[in-house]
């Protein structure tokens, strides 16, 4: 297994952690599909960069500029699928309350381009999905 995948999912991290949103946007495919089910505020599925964006947006209105990423666990479960668990947390924007949480997200990285992200509650959750068919074999047309 190759490490280029994680490596892609890191860099990303870092991006967000800079506030680089450029380049953590140029980390994702153009029709990127971001899945959020359940245990976050907005859900559904928001396709392409236009969709990432807006979730991605939301999220980073909502805190201070303290607001970090960091992570714990990436790994390459099979080709393309990255698993990622991250602490991350800051202050509230308008509340100042400090918030820290612990999420986990599977990645689909496919020609060095994240293609699909799903964030997860827990890491249980996200480890169970990973053998779900949308998670076990790459997406292809």
């Amino acid at each position: 297994m190759s490490e280029q995948d994680v490596e892609v999912v890191r860099g990303v991290f870092a991006a967000v952690n800079e506030r680089d949103f450029a380049r953590a946007r140029a980390g994702h495919a153009d029709d990127v599909v971001l899945v959020i089910r359940e245990g976050f505020l907005n859900q559904g599925t928001f396709e392409g960069h236009q969709g990432l964006i807006e979730w991605f947006g939301d999220w980073f209105r909502a805190f201070g500029s303290d607001y970090r990423f960091e992570i714990v666990e990436a790994r390459e479960l099979s080709e393309g699928l990255v698993f990622l668990l991250a602490t991350h947390g800051g202050t509230g924007r308008s509340s100042g309350a400090e918030v820290r949480s612990e999420n986990a997200y599977l990645y689909r990285v496919e020609g060095g381009k994240i293609t699909r992200v799903q964030l997860f509650p827990t890491r249980d959750q996200a480890l169970e999905a990973a053998v779900l068919p949308e998670w076990s074999e790459a997406q292809t047309d």
